[in-house]
């Protein structure tokens, strides 16, 4: 795996291998000492063109108990603020001998023109590009539901039949479209509720279906609901729905909702959360919540990406 861009770019048994390998690190995390030398030498680059202290600090520990050095670039204070272009930066960073660079973007497709050009021979993760894709987080998503569903016999398997539920802000999240692309790949069954107002021109053309009423989606029942953050910071207009007190009424997972939910089902978030917005400080908090293991996930499911990426191959970890 030279790069990764996108989990629509993933065929299952890819996404299934991935997978994994990160059940390899989850292992390596429970060792007393959890640091494996697979990537001494190597150098990875947290190119970060938006603020996400989550995502970075999740890369950067993967990176460290993978034994690589790990350089952490802001766009906030740098050069880039004076005005040095993607192309400029790109170059700078082949010179002193990147190996990886993770990149998040305000632009969707930065990664992949840094990916596609001449200017960098490194690898390409995608940490998050505008409203386009953020593979990793659909990734640990992924895992942590069959995590979830199978605990330790969950190598190799998939998600077939398992329904999920998306809430939210689906037109501003990247999130929503990488769990749209790896869940339906891995056969879930994926089901949007969204305002009218935060669903993207084209859902006719997802392979997902769509619903208004969060309500009717909690009857109809679900095994997973994921709920997504308002991206206040993308709207640059008003009118996507009325006030934010009329948003959770009708969108936000609060206590009476989670009542209604089965005893099994998972309440996902993928953080951070604006807590008495879209979800409840109880939903978030209670036993089925897994917002705490999609963080610890999130390390291991970067660790297996950046090892296979620098790496180019599975082997037995040592």
């Amino acid at each position: 795996m030279k790069h990764l861009l996108s989990t629509r770019d993933l065929a299952r048994v890819e996404a299934i291998g991935i997978l994994d390998v990160a059940e390899d690190m989850a292992d390596v995390q429970s060792r007393e000492v959890r640091k494996l030398p697979t990537l001494r030498g190597r150098t990875v680059v947290n190119l970060f063109f938006e603020d996400s202290t989550r995502t970075r600090i999740s890369f950067e520990a993967a990176a460290k108990r993978l034994s690589a050095d790990v350089i952490n670039f802001s766009a906030k204070g740098s050069s880039v603020s004076k005005g040095e272009s993607l192309k400029d930066t790109a170059q700078t960073l082949a010179a002193i001998g990147a190996d990886a660079v993770v990149i998040r973007h305000p632009a969707s497709g930065a990664p992949q023109v840094l990916a596609q050009s001449n200017w960098i021979e490194a690898g390409i993760i995608n940490a998050g590009d505008g409203t386009h894709e953020h593979p990793t987080q659909g990734l640990l998503d992924a895992f942590t539901i069959r995590k979830r569903l199978h605990g330790t016999a969950s190598r190799g398997r998939s998600l077939d039949g398992v329904r999920v539920t998306i809430v939210g802000d689906i037109l501003h999240s990247r999130v929503a479209r990488s769990n749209v692309w790896l869940l339906t790949s891995l056969g879930a069954q994926v089901h949007l509720v969204a305002p009218a107002t935060l669903l993207p021109v084209g859902i006719v053309n997802w392979p997902v279906t769509v619903g208004y009423d969060l309500d009717e989606a909690i009857d109809v029942g679900t095994d997973v609901v994921m709920m997504l953050r308002i991206q206040s910071e993308r709207m640059m207009s008003g009118g996507f729905f009325p006030n934010a007190r009329e948003y959770s009424r009708r969108w936000g997972l609060d206590d009476a909702r989670v009542d209604r939910l089965p005893a099994a089902t998972m309440v996902m978030h993928p953080g951070p959360m604006n807590r008495g917005l879209e979800i409840s400080s109880r939903a978030a908090d209670s036993p089925r919540s897994t917002v705490l293991e999609q963080v610890a996930n999130g390390v291991s499911v970067r660790m297996a990406v950046l090892y296979l990426v620098l790496s180019g191959e599975r082997g037995e970890l040592s």
